[in-house]
């Protein structure tokens, strides 16, 4: 195989530093021997299909360092999970330009498409390397410590728990912030990063790991807000009950569905408002406000962790050197995951795609508290290094009370 022409694509929910993998991809291509171009895929397997392809090896390097520390996906995305059909559709695009490595960079979804394609090349006889390069803010990419996006995501949510707190213990009341993550509660995790005193929130945190049972959900918040007179609360959008069921299924009456037939959880407020309705009238609570991250976690410039945006940088770029190792001709297919090493450093390690594609990993039991709403030191240790330097702290006046002179 000759080193031919390379393509990449972004695919699934952008992050805020997916684009240093599409640039380390792109950089590291351009310095291989026999790489003659290197393509891009607007709106990923969707713009293969169409053959809407941008000439990366024209751009500058500047300018790619300035994308590079842009969040979102500069080559756009998609939402489409290709079946086998669709893939051989992408196989015929990818032979007919004379592809000779495909790279493409996102989540569970992503990675078993790169592992159909890379299995029609196979079964042609095509020499096509295919690398899949891990992206998504869930962090439930089996095989990796964990995923580029997800340590700025985190970054985010610990920052906006932090600031939802100091709010409420201004104006006491109650305080329910909706996350993604619709089966792994790790980003609903890191809101437990926000705190600094014991009596911080968020006081309650409830992951997709645990079964939600709305009486003891009431119970929890009444026994919270009696003992500090507020209460702050982390919820995921994926909690459900003993069956399975979304609680935003069970409380609303008419919600929406995503393209493949699942319950629309990301963008909806529907859960924190239902949440909130039900503690006002089960507790009698006045004062009861609720948010839906949303996309805001996702992208959201100006709060990336540096160590998030340097590995991502190097996931792009080692799946490049893993694709072109030994030569233009040599080189695996695979998956790159990120694996801890010594107190805080990773090394980069090429999975085979069947044992990344379509696999789904959940938080470990260690990294959840035997009562389910709350983390354990365990996590806080785990996320700390991943959140990156300059986390703002919050501070508060001391208590010096001086006596009362007409109420004693």
């Amino acid at each position: 195989m000759t080193g031919g022409k390379v393509l990449v694509a972004q695919g699934g929910g952008p992050t805020a530093v997916i684009n240093q993998s599409l640039v380390g991809v792109v950089l590291e291509a351009r310095r291989q021997r026999g790489v003659e171009l290197v393509y891009g895929a607007r709106h990923g397997v969707r713009g293969i299909l169409n053959e809407d392809f941008v000439d990366l090896t024209q751009e500058t390097s500047h300018n790619l360092e300035l994308v590079a520390g842009t969040p979102s996906s500069a080559l756009g995305s998609t939402r489409d999970k290709p079946d086998v059909a669709y893939c051989q559709e992408i196989f015929k695009v990818l032979q007919a330009h004379g592809i000779s490595h495909f790279f493409y960079i996102g989540g569970n979804d992503s990675s078993d498409t790169v592992r159909i394609v890379s299995e029609q090349a196979r079964a042609a006889g095509y020499p096509l390397r295919c690398v899949h390069i891990p992206k998504t803010i869930d962090n439930d990419l089996v095989g990796n410590d964990h995923t580029p996006g997800f340590p700025s995501a985190a970054r985010f949510v610990a920052q906006a728990f932090s600031g939802a707190n100091l709010d409420n213990a201004a104006l006491p009341g109650v305080y329910v912030g909706v996350v993604m993550g619709r089966h792994a509660g790790f980003l609903t995790a890191a809101s437990a990063l926000g705190k600094k005193f014991a009596d911080d929130g968020p006081h309650l945190i409830y992951l997709p790991e645990r079964t939600f049972e709305l009486p003891k959900f009431l119970a929890d918040v009444k026994a919270m807000y009696t003992r500090h007179g507020r209460c702050v609360i982390a919820v995921s959008e994926g909690i459900h009950d003993a069956s399975g069921q979304p609680i935003a299924a069970q409380l609303a009456k008419d919600l929406e569905h995503d393209a493949h037939g699942n319950v629309q959880l990301s963008g909806s407020g529907a859960l924190a408002d239902l949440l909130c309705e039900e503690i006002k009238g089960q507790l009698g609570i006045k004062r009861v406000r609720g948010d839906t991250f949303g996309y805001l976690q996702r992208s959201f410039i100006g709060c990336v962790s540096d160590v998030d945006a340097r590995e991502a940088r190097e996931v792009g770029e080692k799946a490049v050197q893993f694709a072109f190792q030994g030569g233009a001709a040599g080189g695996r297919d695979g998956s790159v995951a990120i694996q801890r090493t010594g107190t805080y450093s990773v090394d980069y390690a090429l999975l085979p795609l069947e044992a990344v594609a379509g696999k789904t990993r959940t938080m470990e039991d260690a990294f959840i508290s035997p009562c389910g709403t709350d983390v354990t030191d365990a996590f806080r240790l785990y996320l700390r290094p991943l959140l990156g330097s300059g986390m703002p702290d919050a501070f508060r006046l001391r208590p010096n009370a001086v006596a009362k002179v007409l109420r004693p």
